[in-house]
């Protein structure tokens, strides 16, 4: 636990929500010393280790070791990280998405990687809260992997004391309705076209439209649409000629909502912004023996049972999906927990979380 705990603030310590660059380089510089790895690092930024490349199915763990800005309370004055810890937790920025689960999976890849007889990877990526920029980069430059445990967070989702494998979890759509009308002077509305109007009559078929759903491994996916912004007029007494509104749609595997009716209304155009795409665990087997990996240490450590769940935030593990990945999550992040002000891990868990990636390794 010592090791894990300190490796784990060293890496948290480091800024990395502008440049992962430095944290890059502990990465890198940890695994050319502890591992006899074949370690890259791409232009990009990711740094991925290999045993055994190109030697039967590979298996991945995967994380990122970017993280979204620091609340005020979480940097200091030089622009270095706070970092504190107690008895049971540790506090800091990407203490729990995701630094704490790179550690864990770095350690788990050294210490079992070399008992396997298939290639096993380690994988940290950049831009992931960007939407997925570093495992982009490295699947377009010809990143193949054919099984992979993301490390995001899994823990206490089906209840406490246990962390769970993700079989599937929703996209992120985002998009925009830029509205177009005609301006006129609000005494004398029907000379004009009303953007808000207009804008009113595509959010009422976005709201009245059914969510897609679909079943993976037996569990249910719902998506849903929101809109959450709206922003329109230029002054109390004109009528309006622009107005946007954002809408924010979770999408589940295989499934969109057709948002392109909102085009129905004249003067409505429909833009997505930004698609993360959903995941879904296409083989059963390999779902069935993360599972029972995890149980066995969660039995090992008088821990509650896991379960196969499903997760409502999209990750990396949706692009590798898309690229033929069989994927799924695993990782000691709990609900709430990640991009707060008081963000923090659980030692213990992060302990778990270790063994298990560990015990998934060994004779891969």
């Amino acid at each position: 636990m010592d090791e894990l705990e300190t490796l784990t603030a060293d890496l948290v310590s480091i800024p990395s929500h502008e440049d992962e660059t430095e944290a890059g380089d502990f990465i890198e510089s940890w695994l050319r010393a502890e591992t006899d790895a074949t370690v890259t690092r791409d232009d990009a930024g990711n740094v991925i280790a290999r045993v055994n490349p190109g030697v039967g199915d590979s298996l991945a763990l995967v994380g990122h070791h970017d993280v979204v800005p620091p609340a005020a309370r979480q940097i200091t004055d030089d622009g270095e990280y706070v970092v504190e810890a107690d008895d049971d937790r540790l506090y800091g920025r990407g203490s729990a998405d995701m630094k704490g689960a790179v550690v864990a999976s770095m350690l788990a890849f050294r210490d079992a990687a070399q008992s396997a007889t298939n290639e096993v990877v380690f994988a940290s990526f950049v831009g992931e809260e960007l939407g997925g920029i570093g495992v982009r980069d490295a699947l377009d430059a010809g990143l193949e992997l054919d099984y992979a445990v993301v490390a995001e967070g899994s823990t206490n989702y089906s209840g406490p004391d246990r962390t769970d494998v993700v079989v599937a979890h929703r996209g992120r759509r985002a998009s925009t309705l830029h509205v177009h009308g005609t301006a006129c002077h609000a005494s004398m509305p029907e000379e004009g076209e009303n953007a808000v109007y207009r804008a009113c009559d595509a959010v009422d078929i976005a709201r009245d439209m059914q969510f897609p759903e679909t079943e993976v491994l037996g569990h249910t996916v719902s998506g849903s649409i929101a809109v959450t912004e709206i922003d329109g007029g230029s002054a109390w007494n004109v009528i309006p000629d622009r107005c946007e509104v954002t809408i924010d749609e979770r999408t589940v595997p295989g499934g969109y909502a057709d948002l392109s009716q909102t085009e129905s209304i004249d003067g409505v155009e429909w833009v997505v912004e930004q698609d993360l795409p959903p995941m879904a665990c296409d083989d059963a087997d390999f779902a069935d023996h993360v599972l029972d990996v995890a149980r066995a240490v969660h039995e090992s450590r008088g821990d509650a049972d896991p379960q196969q769940v499903t997760k409502p935030h999209a990750t990396d593990a949706g692009w590798l999906v898309q690229e033929g990945t069989t994927c799924v999550v695993y990782g000691p992040s709990e609900p709430g927990e990640a991009h707060t002000k008081a963000e923090s891990v659980s030692l213990d868990v992060l302990e778990r979380c270790y063994e298990t990636y560990r015990g998934l390794v060994e004779g891969w």
